[in-house]
């Protein structure tokens, strides 16, 4: 597998596909990118560094069900009258109502009803995931897209794309910016041709496992160049393209061509289509070569789609693997969670897994269906434990592989064909039974990710493949196959992409708000508490301290059922960090009741007792939680992973390093301070910062702060990358609400 990918450190050009180390002078074509085109067209002036601070806007919004309503809530606190953009509002994560009654379809109601007063798409439940629409009907060469899902990625088809937490989005259709620094930009250089078998699940997972340790794209831009693209059809691409969020990068974009244009032609948008390529040679500040023909069918084991072997790798050393997986998972997992089990699946030398999964915006697309129909064709999974659920992930989809035939040849192998949903990517969909191994084609196999709940005694796990060698190993009864292994047809019909699905029930008020329409509110949808404004003095109190390498936004509110109160802060509060520290909430908790004795005069007297020994005056103190986490913030782009802990009273977090942009953006959104320390923490630490409002005011980026443990005092300097004026102004306000409400 490593001889497929050789990375580049440094600066270098890259011009027709050469790769050369960069000189003293080359790095001023920066501008040559792909990347700088589009970012320079949307920055509010025009770009002339690779230092500048960029202030962006976007030509569209996305959000699904999990976070549309807490964006449009917080917008209209502050001060929102109509969508200034197309707004895309999908129903493809709350699509099911088996958790809290019908308050899944009441935010769908919501959602409805704010797309007709603002002037909103309103996409209906199981009619399209919210990626695949976009590529669908948004997409646009040259065009840039903001969505509230990580995943948020169609660089494939010539749009820069950012994931973000909500309340970015809350800027935009505020008329705001998306403020960040230049951001570098790494070259993907794609050589050669994959081999039959071989799906872009595989090269994504390649990929992911060379640069995700390393950080050697994280925050920066993917750019995909190369002869090799010639070589991958757009669905291929894509399917790379949604995955280059699990390398932890900002987005991406790719060379565009006339297989890219055919894209656009089917979905009968042919004027969205240009051709986007660099300008001659061009600066990268690394490169990542990859030769598409050494890459093996792969399986990336749980807990993480960085941890990825080849098929043959695993299959040849199947003990070994399995228990280092075990052992590295159970770690993660804590003493308290079953015991992740996965050699006992071992039988007769082969790996045997209990179910498959083909869905989303990564593996839910006509042609990996097609070629799994293929590879099943004709042949049965069993009538054994083993299942497969197949995923369409859009109508129009669902209706290509039925008009193909690839749905009959699924169900006649024991297949199940089920609408467009998201939920088998965060564990809302398909939980397979106790002590259960799922491969799948969705775009993460955190722990949990498939629904189980280790708290009640249930653990389950995912192995995320390619839906090639997922069908392989269905036609196999389950046991572990690679697509390379079988031989199958490689020849489907023509995707025909059928436009009057949606437009017969699509409702699209885009630039069309209805004023006068009301918001239709059900029980569960409800308001931001208030939130106050940064103390003189800030008082923090740990109440969890996490030490694993990285804590993901899944461990921080885990995704699966809790989705379903996400219209509702205060109650989703109550399962913060539920699967990794069961005690946070409640420890939240008896410090915010601390800190309201305090707002009412009165203070409780280890706090009393913490600030007499730093010779601080407890007159313009306040108090507020913390946590501490090595590096939080890994995985979803959801902004609960952070509102959740303020609306407990959280004030604050302390970290080695922040996992991804967005999650510190999160922190700053919501008012929290986005600390840096290499210091060691407890349970029950009180940290003191004396004079954070000017210290803050003035830009500084260090803060002399107190540890008070068990009646001894220590000084310690807390760390905050810079922040923007906006961002300052922010956190003195204490939220992004506060900020556009004054």
């Amino acid at each position: 597998m490593t001889k497929a990918i050789k990375l580049f450190n440094g600066g270098v050009t890259v011009k027709d596909g050469v790769i050369t180390a960069a000189g003293i002078a080359d790095d001023a074509l920066f501008k040559n990118t792909m990347s700088y085109g589009i970012l320079n067209r949307h920055n509010k002036t025009a770009i002339e560094t690779a230092n500048d601070a960029l202030r962006l806007t976007f030509d569209a919004l996305a959000s699904h069900d999990i976070t549309y309503v807490g964006i449009i809530q917080t917008a209209k606190a502050s001060g929102l009258k109509s969508f200034p953009v197309p707004y895309i509002l999908t129903n493809c994560h709350n699509s099911l109502c088996a958790v809290g009654g019908t308050i899944n379809e009441d935010d769908h109601m919501f959602g409805l009803s704010a797309a007709k007063k603002h002037g909103g798409i309103f996409v209906p439940p199981h009619m399209g995931v919210i990626h695949t629409y976009m590529r669908e009907t948004a997409a646009k060469c040259g065009g840039m897209i903001l969505g509230s899902d990580s995943h948020t990625r169609y660089g494939a088809l010539g749009a820069i794309a950012v994931g973000e937490g909500g309340p970015e989005l809350v800027k935009q259709l505020v008329g705001k910016t998306y403020d960040i620094k230049y951001p570098e930009v790494i070259a993907v250089v794609l050589r050669g041709k994959p081999k039959k078998g071989v799906g872009p699940q595989d090269v994504a997972l390649t990929i992911i496992k060379a640069v995700y340790d390393n950080k050697f794209v994280n925050n920066k831009i993917m750019e995909f160049v190369g002869d090799g693209i010639r070589n991958l059809d757009a669905e291929y691409r894509n399917g790379i393209d949604v995955m280059t969020t699990e390398t932890t990068c900002l987005s991406s974009i790719w060379e565009t061509d006339g297989k890219i244009e055919e894209y656009y032609r089917v979905h009968g948008r042919e004027g969205d289509y240009r051709e986007i390529k660099p300008v001659g040679a061009a600066f990268y500040n690394g490169a990542i070569e990859v030769e598409l023909s050494r890459i093996e069918p792969m399986i990336a084991l749980p807990f993480h789609p960085k941890n990825a072997y080849t098929i043959s790798e695993l299959n040849d050393n199947l003990d070994g693997i399995l228990a280092y997986t075990e052992a590295e998972g159970n770690k993660l997992l804590g003493a308290k969670a079953p015991k992740l089990s996965l050699r006992d699946k071992i039988k007769n030398g082969k790996l045997n897994v209990q179910q498959g999964v083909i869905a989303g915006c990564a593996g839910g697309t006509y042609d990996n269906i097609c070629l799994a129909a293929n590879i099943l064709n004709g042949g049965s999974i069993g009538r054994g434990g083993f299942s497969l659920s197949v995923y369409p992930s859009s109508m129009p989809i669902y209706s290509g592989v039925i008009k193909s035939g690839a749905a009959q040849k699924i169900i006649a192998a024991g297949g199940v064909i089920k609408t467009a949903f998201c939920g088998p990517c965060f564990g809302a969909g398909d939980v397979p039974y106790n002590n259960s191994l799922s491969v799948r084609h969705t775009t993460r196999n955190f722990e949990s990710r498939e629904g189980s709940r280790p708290s009640d005694g249930q653990i389950a796990s995912v192995a995320l493949m390619d839906a090639r060698s997922i069908a392989a190993t269905a036609a196999n009864g389950g046991i572990l196959t690679a697509a390379t292994d079988v031989d199958f047809d490689e020849r489907f019909d023509k995707f025909e992409f059928d436009g009057s699905i949606y437009a017969r029930r699509v409702y699209n008020g885009a630039g069309s708000p209805k004023t006068d329409e009301s918001l239709i509110y059900g029980p569960n949808i409800a308001d931001w508490p208030k939130i106050d404004a940064l103390p003189d003095t800030l008082i923090l109190k740990a109440v969890s301290v996490i030490n694993d390498p990285v804590t993901t936004t899944d461990e921080l509110i885990p995704s699966g059922e809790t989705s379903s109160y996400r219209s509702n802060p205060l109650r989703l509060a109550e399962f913060t960090l539920s699967r990794k520290d069961p005690g946070y909430v409640a420890r939240a908790k008896a410090v915010a009741l601390d800190a309201q004795r305090i707002k009412d005069g009165g203070i409780a007297k280890e706090y009393a007792d913490a600030l007499s020994l730093a010779g601080i005056d407890s007159g313009n103190a306040a108090l507020g939680s913390v946590i501490f986490a090595r590096k939080p913030g890994d995985g979803s782009a959801r902004e609960q992973a952070a509102s959740c802990q303020r609306v407990l009273g959280g004030a604050a977090n302390i970290a080695n390093a922040y996992a991804t942009k967005r999650y510190r953006s999160n922190l700053i959104n919501w008012g929290m301070l986005p600390f840096l320390s290499d210091g060691e923490y407890a349970v029950g630490d009180i940290i003191i910062i004396d004079g954070i409002r000017d210290r803050l005011k003035r830009g500084e980026t260090q803060y002399p702060a107190s540890i008070v443990a068990n009646g001894a005092i220590k000084n310690i300097i807390l760390k905050i990358d810079p922040l923007t004026n906006d961002e300052i102004d922010i956190i003195l306000k204490g939220c992004l609400i506060n900020y556009y409400g004054n």
